[in-house]
């Protein structure tokens, strides 16, 4: 029942000051705003970022050329290459729990159909492409083992160059020419949107490794190998295993390539947004200081106005821990309320700044919880001084105070 008069007792201090209490509390209803909205910021970018990397497809492992040395110098990711078809089809042969091996060959080439052109991005793969990139065909079929070995000119593509090129129409069984040698199109792929390097991933025409290599591009090795593993739990075995064995058909040679999964790519993908979202989190956390550094010296301005009424208190039979618990708990409504509307203005500048720049934004409901819940220890720790030099005030000198 005291806990609750003394709740009262505080609301109505605190009611009879509305401006100075509103003020004091401002510093910890931006601070709290700040973190709220730019922790939700960071989380959105970072969401983004997974969800970016999670369309790659699932358990994903790929095998880059480079990192081998040479005359001295030492070659990273997309250096030359010297990965050959051979060393997919050995991971495919002897590497246990993959689900799936595709060969890789990139270039970009101007194809034509229609009466129109498009530079697009032209792959050569292996059948698995799609289901190791989660990637299905909505349209027609992907083309088949007997297409890689017969070298056939078919293609899958996607939905930009079918819009691009067949606007209207069915694209499915017309020809695109990719320097001016025919491809049928088989297949049309499901539309993915953009990747993290910000290109359209649906800007694209596949067709198999074979072709590409024997008729488009002309070339012995390739640019990277994909490989899937049956699952979450086996993709470092997996990951080793690739290792492993590309290491033992170099025959002890400097390794002349580079082996990451999902897992490392998201890390490295999400690195800088995590790095992002603390940096700006931090600052905001120091506007919560400063707004407890206010409350502090708001009490203690209040405890030297009612220095009198104090005095009153304690010597009509009121105890020093009386005192201070109610200063205490006029610091802790403040920072608490102040927390609750930072929350809600946090939330609301974070929706804000989505609809009008539309950067993606998550709210984290144990950062709104963490938020309030340190605004509270805030009116806490800056509160208990002010509340405590209350308490130790003495009766007959708070009654003499003018």
């Amino acid at each position: 029942m005291r806990i609750v008069n003394t709740v009262k007792v505080s609301f109505r201090a605190l009611r009879r000051n509305k401006m100075r209490s509103i003020l004091t509390a401002l510093g910890i209803i931006i601070g709290v705003g700040a973190v709220i909205a730019m922790v939700s910021i960071g989380n959105g970018a970072k969401a983004q970022i997974e969800a970016q990397v999670a369309s790659l497809g699932q358990n994903v492992i790929i095998v880059f050329p480079g990192n081998f040395t040479s005359g001295g110098m030492r070659g990273g990711w997309g250096s030359a290459s010297t990965l050959t078809a051979d060393d997919a089809d050995a991971i495919a042969r002897e590497v246990a729990n993959n689900a799936g091996v595709s060969v890789e060959v990139r270039d970009r080439q101007q194809v034509l159909a229609n009466g129109l052109n498009w530079n697009t991005q032209v792959l050569g793969e292996s059948p698995d492409y799609v289901d190791i990139r989660s990637w299905p065909v909505v349209e027609g079929a992907m083309f088949s083992d007997q297409d890689v070995r017969s070298m056939a000119k078919v293609a899958v593509i996607g939905k930009t160059i079918a819009d691009q090129l067949f606007p209207n129409e069915d694209a499915v069984g017309q020809t695109i020419r990719i320097r001016n040698i025919p491809f049928k199109i088989v297949g049309i792929l499901k539309g993915k949107g953009f990747n993290l390097m910000g290109q359209d991933q649906d800007d694209v025409v596949v067709i198999p490794y074979t072709s590409h290599m024997r008729r488009v591009s002309r070339r012995t090795n390739i640019s990277s190998i994909l490989v899937s593993s049956t699952s979450a739990e086996v993709i470092g075995k997996v990951q080793q295993d690739i290792t492993d064995l590309l290491t033992q058909r170099r025959k002890g040679k400097e390794p002349d390539f580079t082996v990451r999964n999902q897992v490392e790519i998201a890390q490295t993908a999400t690195a800088a947004s995590e790095t992002m979202t603390l940096l700006l989190g931090a600052i905001a956390g120091v506007s919560l200081i400063v707004g407890g550094i206010g409350i502090m010296n708001i009490m203690l301005v209040s405890v030297t106005e009612r220095t009198r009424e104090i005095g009153i208190r304690l010597a009509v039979g009121a105890h020093g821990k009386d005192v201070l618990l109610q200063f205490l708990i006029e610091a802790i409504i403040l920072s608490s309320m102040g927390g609750i509307l930072g929350v809600l203005i946090g939330i609301g500048s974070a929706q804000w700044v989505s609809y009008k720049v539309g950067w993606p934004v998550l709210i984290s409901p144990m950062s709104v919880i963490v938020a309030v819940a340190f605004s509270a220890a805030v009116g806490v720790f800056f509160g208990f001084y002010p509340a405590r030099k209350a308490a130790q005030l003495d009766p007959i000198d708070a009654l003499r105070y003018e």
